[in-house]
């Protein structure tokens, strides 16, 4: 069964569609949900409002059968991670770390070195701020302007977390590659 069909059968309540689709997908979504928020039960959580929101809106004027269903689900997905965020933003006070000793540029690592999964835990290592600006810059491509708007911050403030996300991975990345090397 292709993407259309499966997405016309979840439209109209098939249990079965929903499930193939959810089998298909949610290892991808997933790994989505888990670049923004490090704890597995927050990830679950957020994958599962999205599935809500796939299946109530599927029949919508949101998904039309243009394009892929794979780039509507990651859409579907990433406004649902991005509410969440906001909520979560809305909670809690972001305090941003002392960085004054910190050197801006760091020489740049050889980051193909690093085994995937040690690179996005040390991603997940990161300050929320920061790890919720670079996935967004890196990952879904968005600019500072955006990522402001989403995470109520200037866009100077993104390209800040950014350059300070990007040097504290750095160091993360030489302290790896030192213990691996003794």
């Amino acid at each position: 069964m292709d993407e259309k069909e499966i997405a016309l059968r979840c439209s109209r309540g098939d249990n079965v569609a929903r499930k193939m689709l959810y089998e298909q997908y949610a290892g991808q979504l997933m790994a989505m949900c888990l670049r923004y928020f490090t704890d597995q039960e927050s990830a679950k959580d957020v994958l599962h409002d999205a599935f809500i929101r796939i299946f109530r809106t599927m029949d919508s004027y949101e998904f039309r059968g243009d394009g892929s269903l794979r780039a509507w689900l990651n859409k579907v997905t990433l406004s649902v991670i991005i509410r969440q965020i906001q909520i979560d933003n809305q909670n809690k006070e972001v305090t941003i770390a002392d960085w004054g000793q910190m050197e801006e540029r760091v020489e740049e690592e050889n980051v193909q070195e690093i085994p995937q999964k040690v690179l996005m835990h040390l991603i997940q290592e990161l300050p929320r701020q920061m790890r919720m600006v670079l996935n967004l810059y890196v990952f879904e491509r968005k600019s500072h302007k955006e990522i402001g708007d989403i995470l109520g911050i200037s866009d100077r403030t993104s390209s800040s977390e950014l350059s300070r996300a990007r040097v504290l991975l750095m160091e993360k990345i030489k302290q790896y590659k030192n213990k691996k090397n003794q």
